[in-house]
């Protein structure tokens, strides 16, 4: 059976009335800021103090936009007769997000927690040669990383805090212990103006 001339239109006339008495759904972005998911990928925020320069990130990085330089500093030695260390000092930590594409992987070999996902989007520049962005500002944005999930209360124990705890707990005994040894040696010895 061949269409009827014009159902075309009146199909398309149609939509369009049902649409146009509906709300409209565009967010105002610059005056209302958007909702986004726990885990998105914005920019990423730099922690300084776990960084030891092991150029894992820089190394595994597909786009090569990540550039570090360091020096080696003397450390002098911590006891009496013991020997000097070397250890790496950062100087420049950069990364260029007009390469970046996002994927995740200096974030996921960063042996040390250094770098985190920062929800953060505005950071837009005029110039592409702009958007390598120094330590100073990945930085800033490390304030700016959401707190991590809570643990699900089922959950078993990290094996860190576990081992922590009994730790804790142990030296805790042994303290309590020596203090009551202390305590009963003391009542047991006579004073001294004592006979």
């Amino acid at each position: 059976m061949a269409p009827i001339p014009g159902s075309g239109l009146a199909k398309g006339l149609a939509v369009t009335l049902r649409t146009m008495t509906r709300k409209s759904v565009t967010e105002q972005y610059p005056d209302a800021l958007p909702e986004l998911p726990p885990r998105t990928r914005g920019v990423i925020g730099l922690f300084e103090e776990n960084c030891t320069v092991c150029m894992l990130c820089a190394r595994e990085c597909p786009d090569w936009c990540i550039y570090i330089d360091s020096h080696k500093e003397t450390v002098p030695a911590a006891a009496p007769g013991g020997r000097e260390r070397s250890r790496n000092v950062l100087d420049r930590f950069a990364i260029d997000f007009s390469l970046c594409m996002y994927c995740g992987i200096c974030i996921e070999v960063c042996p040390f927690d250094a770098l985190f996902w920062s929800p953060e989007f505005e950071y837009a520049e005029t110039d592409i040669r702009e958007l390598t962005h120094e330590r100073d500002k990945l930085r800033e944005w490390m304030w700016t990383v959401p707190a991590p999930p809570a643990l699900d209360p089922g959950a078993e124990e990290p094996k860190e805090i576990a081992a922590a705890r009994k730790t804790a707990e142990k030296l805790a005994a042994q303290t309590a212990q020596t203090a009551q040894t202390d305590s009963a040696a003391d009542r047991a010895e006579p004073g001294e103006g004592e006979s």
